[in-house]
């Protein structure tokens, strides 16, 4: 596959076609990925030191210009060379206006001699990251640089980082994201171009690298959707790319959820009026989309992916329906983490239980709370509390002084605030029911432990016209 780049990147130089290798396969995960720049590993003026000057060095040279395809095999005499020279060679040939594709031939000559050190394989690094720089400063076809890549993938250039990354970032750092995400694209596309990336799916690539990029920035919907996009036109992301697809929908649940309350407290205050049908409509059916992209996100990860990522998955999903207050499901995520080894957090749990509370899930709650029995008396007090928080949030203030009194019981002091809020609750209850009784009993609960003084209450009967009055 010839280079159409090559006009462009390195000006009156037309490269042959290379001859056919397999891609070399390797699933050691990428290093972190970093910058070189060719000027800091090699010298400024080749010539310098001696290229010109005759001796091996300039026969090599002379030899290869002559004959470029020679570099595959051993009529070069490159052999007779010390690794300096041979570094030399790489830099002669990588220079604007010389047969670049020569230096790749080089280069693989060196890999399958075996004479690739660490400082050689840093120099070819620093190159193939300047021939990527020119071709995307030059604005070409994105299609040129994956090609140039291809190349490189077929010499066994490993340099211990992504060179597909590091044109994305190119193309980012330029303001370019159509640009990135045609080059990801066309990447997916050529299939086995991942130069440098040596991962396993799990823990890089540029599906999930590109998505990263969009996250960063802030825009949450675009980098999830952008992996949909990928797996239904048929360019299957990486793993990696699924979980960060995941971690960028549960950001952006967690935005759509705090915009919402916001709002649900404007129309408290009389900020904001009432929102009409349409309007709930639409939030509703965000709402619903956001679900929905999360499970087929989880779906595809859990296809294609080992053991490893089965807990992450789950975590990003418990998130997710957290956020949104989907009880149900958030609990039967707990229990999902737990089976495969990876137990949330306790607070999780609490979380967890005051959304099951609010919307009246008995049954949940009942085995929310079996998994705190066994557990210390300040965890108890924290799990009750939530769970009593739960029940007011949601409006059952009868299952909220039932809670209250269960403490007592236990003999855990629920806070001031929780106490008041229940009381609070239950007043406003007696002028819609007129219901005194879980009223009363409470606060004889609460007087016997004393918690609260001696109190007064009064009650008016309408049909006498007459106020009693109680003492507890």
């Amino acid at each position: 596959m010839a280079l159409s780049s090559r006009a462009a990147a390195f000006p009156q130089v037309s490269l042959p076609s290379p001859r056919p290798r397999p891609a070399a396969v390797s699933l050691r995960p990428p290093s972190p990925l970093r910058s070189l720049r060719l000027d800091h590993v090699i010298p400024a003026d080749a010539t310098e030191l001696g290229v010109g000057g005759g001796g091996p060095l300039a026969a090599a040279i002379e030899h290869l210009e002559r004959e470029p395809a020679a570099a595959a095999d051993d009529r070069a005499p490159l052999s007779e060379l010390s690794p300096r020279e041979l570094q030399l060679v790489l830099v002669y040939f990588a220079q604007e206006g010389r047969d670049a594709y020569c230096a790749l031939e080089v280069f693989d000559w060196l890999r399958r001699a075996n004479r690739v050190d660490g400082e050689t394989m840093e120099l070819m690094a620093a190159i193939a990251c300047g021939w990527i720089e020119r071709l995307v400063g030059a604005g070409g076809d994105v299609a040129d640089v994956s090609a140039l890549l291809g190349e490189m993938d077929c010499v066994g250039l490993r340099p211990g980082f992504s060179l597909v990354e590091k044109a994305v970032a190119l193309y980012w750092d330029r303001s370019e994201r159509a640009r990135a995400v045609e080059f990801v694209r066309d990447v997916l596309r050529r299939g086995n171009v991942g130069v440098g990336g040596d991962f396993d799916g799990e823990r890089g690539g540029p599906v999930g690298y590109l998505a990263w990029k969009m996250m960063m920035d802030g825009d949450y919907r675009d980098a999830f959707k952008l992996v949909i996009e990928f797996k239904e036109s048929g360019l299957n992301p990486e793993v990696y790319g699924y979980l960060i697809g995941l971690t960028s929908l549960v950001k952006e649940q967690k935005e759509f959820s705090k915009a919402l309350r916001k709002l649900n407290f404007s129309v408290k205050d009389g900020s904001v009026s009432e929102l009409d049908t349409e309007s709930m409509h639409s939030i509703e059916k965000y709402q619903s989309e956001l679900l929905r992209d999360g499970v087929l996100l989880s779906k595809w990860a859990v296809q294609e992916g080992s053991s490893e990522v089965l807990g992450l998955v789950h975590e990003r999903l418990l998130s997710m329906y957290t956020c949104a207050g989907c009880g149900l499901e958030a609990e039967r995520e707990l229990w999902e983490m737990k089976l495969v080894g990876r137990p949330p957090d306790t607070q999780l749990y609490d979380v967890v239980l005051a959304i099951c509370a609010s919307q009246g899930e008995g049954a949940a709650v009942r085995r929310l709370l079996a998994g705190i029995e066994s557990t210390s008396a300040g965890r108890r007090k924290k799990s009750m509390s939530w769970l009593l928080r739960g029940y007011v949030k949601g409006g059952f203030y009868l299952d909220a002084s039932e809670t209250l009194m269960r403490m007592l019981d236990l003999g855990l002091c629920p806070e001031y605030l929780d106490r008041a809020a229940v009381l609070t609750a239950l007043q406003r209850n007696i002028q819609q029911s007129g219901n005194l009784e879980s009223y009363m009993k409470l606060c004889k609960r609460l007087s016997e432990t004393d918690m609260i003084g001696p109190c007064v209450i009064y009650l008016y009967v309408r049909k006498f016209k007459l106020w009693m009055m109680h003492m507890l």
